[in-house]
């Protein structure tokens, strides 16, 4: 074993008391540091999850109709009057099927689909609700939004002859599974499905409004002949959407609109979590380091004689501050050991206290191995930090000194 290690482990043992005290406070703050990381951590990733679970990343649309400029004559010329802002109607993307290719080649998007959606009304007997239809293509759609595991009753079939639709819409129609529907757009056009299928995906209003049919029926009744009104994406990173919407925009001359534009609120509010969060961590290892940083200058203080006998031995000012840098190492590694253990028992039982009607935790933890290392790794350098003060003290000493003087 080196010496500097040899002598640092034995002053901590000869300080049994301060040792454990100075272990626990660090044990604490790194505990303290772990349950808020993985109690935040956990409710973005739910509250991440709740938002988009049921929307695409990316969604890729045709551009706008322009303002066009109206003028009016006068005796003497011709000058703008006003400009006219034109009805935006429901237009497909020019060569879509090309864009869609290069769309799932750039690096960063995970899945593609195209979707033809609009306004309809749906119609049972003398019933009759607005919808938003939306023509899918199943396989590549699942990439996008997962909902056979969100059917509550048969399946996510969606053809020329079948249709999926929301439980809160089923109830207000009086439909189930077997029964017929009818489907009208403002366009005219008007077509019979079967009801293949009801999903719940968590959120009353696209459970009222979202009716699931093919993409070749969505286009025939939107007049959307052979086209699609957008293309959505999954991306890699959900915190890149914003970059690749613009690069997309960029690319294709379209309109890409990213979840963060999208959910402007939620993304302030996780912004102010981590904010917070981060807040608190810091005044933690402040205190933790201000801690190490005391206990170590006491035992200098009170280790003085010995240190004044070690360099008057022949030990090295060097040797003498890695003893106390390996003092201040050694309390933050074994300190963050037990406040790892401590912050995952205190953040799993916090999680067991309550849970949700389908017995998913209400707060939700994400302990990682990424969460344990990083707080090992804060704690460690704070002591290491937090005992240059006193080994640059304990190097500076006279041994001539503090022998003759104690």
């Amino acid at each position: 074993m080196p010496f500097e290690v040899l002598v640092a482990l034995r002053f901590l043992r000869e300080g049994r008391i301060q040792t454990l005290l100075i272990l626990s406070g660090i044990g604490v703050g790194v505990g303290v540091i772990v349950f808020l990381s993985a109690l935040i951590s956990g409710l973005q990733a739910s509250l991440i999850e709740r938002t988009l679970g049921t929307q695409a990343h990316v969604v890729v649309r045709a551009p706008e109709d322009v303002v066009r400029p109206a003028t009016a004559p006068t005796a003497e010329r011709v000058v703008a009057s006003r400009l006219e802002q034109p009805a935006q109607r429901l237009r497909s993307i020019v060569g879509w099927p090309q864009t869609l290719g290069l769309l799932r080649s750039l690096p960063g998007i995970r899945a593609a689909s195209p979707t033809a959606e609009g306004p309809a009304v749906a119609l049972r007997g003398l019933a009759n609700r607005s919808i938003a239809l939306r023509g899918v293509e199943p396989a590549s759609y699942r990439g996008i939004i997962d909902m056979p595991p969100r059917m509550t009753d048969g399946e996510f079939r969606v053809d020329a002859a079948h249709a999926v639709l929301g439980v809160e819409l089923a109830k207000d129609l009086g439909l189930r599974k077997g029964d017929k529907l009818r489907i009208e757009t403002p366009r005219g056009r008007s077509d019979v499905f079967v009801v293949a299928g009801l999903f719940d995906v968590g959120n009353k209003d696209l459970n009222e409004r979202w009716v699931f049919v093919s993409l070749r029926s969505a286009q025939t009744l939107l007049d959307l002949s052979g086209g699609i009104s957008s293309i959505e994406l999954k991306v890699d990173e959900l915190f890149a959407a914003d970059r690749i919407a613009a690069d997309i925009a960029g690319r294709t001359g379209l309109e890409a609109e990213s979840w963060m534009e999208r959910n402007r609120q939620l993304l302030v509010g996780l912004r102010s979590q981590s904010a917070s969060s981060g807040m608190i961590q810091l005044f933690v290892v402040i205190a933790v380091a201000l801690g190490i940083a005391s206990v170590l200058v006491v035992s200098v203080v009170q280790k003085s004689r010995e240190i004044g006998i070690l360099k008057a031995m022949g030990t090295r000012t060097a040797q003498v501050v890695r003893v106390f840098l390996v003092q201040g190492a050694v309390l933050g590694l074994a300190g963050s050991a037990f406040g790892i253990l401590l912050g995952s028992a205190l953040a799993l039982f916090f999680a067991a206290l309550a849970t949700n009607p389908d017995g998913s935790p209400t707060f939700p933890v994400a302990l990682t191995p990424g969460l344990f290392l990083g707080a090992a790794a804060v704690a460690t350098v704070t002591g290491l930090v937090a005992a240059v003060a006193p080994a640059e003290r304990a190097a500076s000493l006279d041994p001539a000194d503090v022998i003759r003087h104690g």
